[in-house]
C-alpha cells in the first residue's frame, strides 16, 4: 500500500489541524494504522495508532489529537486540537498488516510510510 500524507502548516498555538492520509494499492482494511511524528535529532515519535485492538494514544497527545479512517477506509486522518508549542514536526503516517507487529508505535514494526506532512506551530 502506497500512503501520501498532506494538509501540514503552519498554525498558531491553540489552533486545529486535520492532516489526512490517503492509501492506494489497498485500503486500510485487515491493517493497523498510525501516526509519527520526528523532530530533528530526535527519534521518530509514535502519537496513536487504530487496530482490531482499539486505539492507542500517546500520553503527549491524549485528549487533543484523534485519528479516523473514511467509510471506504483509503484515508486515515489525524484531527489535532489546541495545538502547542511542543508539536511542530514532520507527521508521518504508516501502516502494517494486522498481525505482522508487536507494537505499532514502534517505526520499526511499520511497513508501510508516507513521506510525511510538516506541521509548524507558531507561539
Amino acid at each position: 500500500v502506497q500512503l501520501v500524507e498532506s494538509g501540514g502548516k503552519l498554525v498558531q498555538t491553540g489552533q486545529s489541524l486535520r492532516l489526512s492520509c490517503a492509501a492506494s494499492g489497498d485500503t486500510f482494511d485487515d491493517h493497523a494504522v498510525g501516526w509519527f511524528r520526528q523532530v530533528p535529532g530526535k527519534e521518530r515519535e509514535g502519537l496513536i495508532c487504530l487496530s482490531t485492538s482499539g486505539i492507542d494514544v500517546a500520553d503527549s497527545v491524549k485528549g487533543r489529537f484523534a485519528l479516523s479512517l473514511d467509510d471506504a477506509q483509503t484515508t486515515a486522518f489525524l484531527q489535532m486540537n489546541n495545538l502547542r508549542p511542543d508539536d511542530p514536526g514532520v507527521y508521518y503516517c504508516a501502516a502494517v498488516i494486522e498481525g505482522d507487529y508487536t507494537d505499532c508505535f514502534w517505526p520499526a514494526d511499520m511497513d508501510y510510510w508516507g513521506k510525511g506532512t510538516p506541521v509548524l506551530v507558531s507561539s
